[in-house]
């Protein structure tokens, strides 16, 4: 993502996974040669909006105290933290920077290995959550 599209004002490259890349492909047969997969339907340069994003999950029955659009990473972050995955490449896939500032001045590993390693078992642990019977306690996501 573009720097000028981050909040952070800062290039951020993330990893697809298989699942993501056969999404996306999919998409490229509706969307054609447009720039954007996700586009405004007022506006094909701009992307869908994050209250777009919620609105769909109102239709589908998800009202604004079980989840948001914005729920999604910190969803993903809960559960990765559960199956312990390294608190630094949850955050780094999260494009968040370290509070330390010493740290983050020093450090510039981007973890990209474990990003893309993480990427794809989260796409598997998606999978295996979708086809699971859906339940309202979180006991099944750690």
């Amino acid at each position: 993502m573009p720097a000028p599209h981050t909040k952070m004002r800062r290039d951020f490259v993330i990893p697809l996974s298989r699942q993501a890349v056969s999404i996306l492909k999919d998409i490229g047969e509706f969307s054609g040669k447009a720039r954007l997969v996700f586009p405004s339907i007022r506006n094909l340069e701009r992307p869908l909006s994050e209250n777009a994003m919620n609105s769909a999950l109102r239709r589908m029955g998800y009202d604004k105290h079980e989840h948001t659009s914005h729920g999604f990473r910190s969803s993903a972050s809960t559960i990765l933290n559960g199956r312990r995955y390294h608190s630094d490449v949850i955050e780094a896939s999260l494009a968040h920077l370290d509070p330390n500032v010493v740290r983050r001045t020093y450090n510039r590993y981007s973890y990209w290995d474990e990003r893309v390693q993480m990427a794809q078992e989260w796409a598997d642990i998606c999978d295996e959550l979708r086809s699971k019977k859906p339940r309202r306690d979180n006991s099944d996501l750690v």
